[in-house]
């Protein structure tokens, strides 16, 4: 059962343009990525720990995630490609933080939808890749990882319904998948996930 909203708008075609024509600085973004969603999964842990219904599922988000890095920088490995020294921030997470709630339970039910958000985004984005690759294994890999992704924007939902109404869960998810489109379609064009 579908769970989560689609995306608003979809990514520019020139995003897909952008990443074919550096795709070393992809994967070295790419992989920065997979760390932060693998850490966002077990700051909830740490932060939430009375949330017992949602804590194996953010483990087992946090673990896939962290693989993911894993199978990421193996592919970095054979390119020759090292990970960044630091990571940097990233504007598309920044712009969409500072619109979360301030309130405990409004800024709880706000993380788990902007987790949502950013993981059907990046579904969208690994599909386009994989729709793109002229390598077949790069192809089949980012296809895999697309729908993992997709998989965790659900989850994110399954997980606000055990502590909110569904009326409230879309409503808020609503605002998010709206402000989520604008923020994408304002963002600068470069070879990274966001």
């Amino acid at each position: 059962m579908k769970l989560n909203l689609d995306i608003a708008c979809p990514s520019k075609p020139e995003w897909v343009e952008a990443v074919l024509a550096d795709f070393d600085a992809f994967l070295q973004d790419h992989a920065d990525c997979e760390r932060k969603a693998s850490s966002t999964a077990m700051s909830m842990v740490a932060k939430y720990p009375n949330r017992t219904e949602i804590i194996p599922e953010l483990i087992e988000i946090g673990v896939e995630e962290l693989e993911h890095f894993q199978m990421v920088y193996k592919v970095m490995e054979k390119r020759g490609v090292q990970l960044a020294h630091s990571i940097p921030g990233d504007p598309y997470i920044k712009a969409l933080m500072k619109k979360l709630h301030s309130g405990i339970e409004e800024r709880f039910l706000d993380r788990l939808l902007v987790a949502s958000v950013v993981e059907t985004r990046g579904a969208e984005r690994f599909k386009l890749v994989a729709d793109n690759m002229e390598d077949a294994e790069m192809a089949k890999f980012y296809k895999m990882l697309w729908i993992s992704e997709a998989k965790h924007g659900h989850v994110y939902v399954k997980m606000a319904l055990n502590y909110f109404s569904s009326e409230k869960v879309y409503d808020r998810l609503e605002y998010w998948v709206e402000n989520e489109g604008e923020i994408i379609q304002n963002l600068e064009i470069r070879s990274a996930l966001h």
